[in-house]
This record gives C-alpha cells, structure tokens and sequence, in this order.
C-alpha cells in the first residue's frame, strides 16, 4: 500500500533514517525539519499521513496536531522522547492516531504506518450496478430482485440465472448457457433444471405466468429476459 508520507523530525539523520526506510517500502516522502514548515507542507500538499516530531524547532507537535485538527482528519504518527503516560495521553487527546516513543525501530515504525494507513484509509466507493430490464431490476451485490418495486424472493439459483439474463437484456440463451451460469461445473443435471427455474420465476416476477411479457421463451433456441416489449 503505497502512500504519500510526510516526516516532520529536527534530526536530520533521523529523518534521513526515516525517509530511507519508507522509500523502500514504496512510499513517497518529503522531510521537513520545523514546525512552521509542517504546515506550509501539509497545506499544499496534504500528506496521506504524518510523521510528527513532538519537539520541533518554531512550532510544537503538539500545536502543529491541534491546528491539522481543526481543519482536517488527516492521519498523524507522533514521535516523542517522552515515555510519561500523561504525555502520551496528551498526545492522542490532542489527534494523534498513534505515537511511537524513542528510541525506535525504523522496522516498527514503518509497520506502525501500514497498519495506520490501513485502518484509516476509505475504500474506494464504487456506484452500485443494477441490472433493470422493464419492471424487474436486480442489484446483485445486495442479492436483491424487485419488480414494479415490489420485493421478490428468489432461490440462489434463480438468482444467478436472472442476474445472467438482466445483465443482457434482449439477448437470447441457450439453456445450456443458462445452465452453466446456474451450477457451474461438474453437478449431474440436466437441462430440465433451467426449465424448472424459468417456471418459479415466472410465477414469481410475471403478472401472467400463463402470458409471460418478461422471462420469454425462444423456441427452439432457450429464454431470454425482455425489455418490456410484447414477446414470443
């Protein structure tokens, strides 16, 4: 998980120690060695995390924490040389998200911003797909099947095969096709299986299931799912 990491510590071999291990980890990083200059850097270019020296030279870690703060939730990893419990404590009541005390492993401390910028880090959101075709509309990720609005309960495997047949509508399958999207590999059934399927679903999903004008049968070929219009 590479990120962009900014290192606020005074100790310049330090913070060359620092910048040399999270390198090699794939990160990108910039140093900076003062407090005023933390947050200049922060400001034009927010880091996806910080490593913050406690005793910085012009500002504090502990103000440079309050003000980031106070504008923003940006992840902060504090270095400190005080070990006092209050001081910790002061520490992650003022933002902090972790402290490590000195001395330190460079080891620990990369792991340290792993595991900080894996739990603060926000999943990508995608845009939920749903496959409409008419009235019907399936949302496969929430295992999800409506018509008119109206809540229908579906079998895991005529799920599958309505997800198949919402996916294209007006597209025509074969009920050998069907029957592979249902069970997949290696299950001795026939391809009466589908057949049952469409049948449930009909009864389930059609105002009609004598008369269906959704799940349509091709003869000859298989079944596919309208996109409202008058079928076969």
């Amino acid at each position: 998980m590479s990120a962009y990491v900014l290192v606020a510590e005074d100790d310049e071999k330090q913070a060359e120690l620092i910048r040399r291990y999270l390198v090699h980890d794939g990160h990108a990083v910039t140093v900076v060695h003062d407090g005023p200059t933390v947050l200049e850097e922060a400001t034009r270019r927010p880091p996806d995390l910080l490593v913050l020296d406690w005793m910085l030279p012009g500002l504090d870690g502990l103000e440079i924490c309050r003000r980031i703060r106070g504008t923003g939730d940006m992840p902060i990893l504090m270095l400190t040389a005080r070990s006092a419990e209050d001081d910790l404590l002061l520490g992650l009541h003022i933002g902090a998200d972790d402290y490590m005390t000195k001395p330190y492993r460079p080891r620990e401390l990369v792991a340290r911003i792993r595991t900080l910028l894996r739990r603060t880090r926000q999943p990508e959101r995608t845009e939920e797909v749903l496959l409409k075709a008419g009235p019907l509309t399936v949302a496969p990720d929430r295992h999800e099947v409506s018509v008119h609005g109206r809540p229908v309960n579906c079998t895991p495997g005529e799920f599958r095969l309505l997800c198949t047949l919402a996916a294209e509508p007006d597209r025509v399958f074969t009920r050998a096709q069907l029957l592979h999207c249902i069970t997949g590999h290696g299950r001795a059934v026939t391809e009466r299986t589908v057949d049952m399927h469409i049948l449930n679903l009909r009864k389930k999903i059609e105002t009609s299931p004598r008369r269906p004008e959704l799940l349509l049968t091709v003869h000859g070929i298989g079944y596919k799912l309208s996109r409202g219009r008058s079928g076969v």
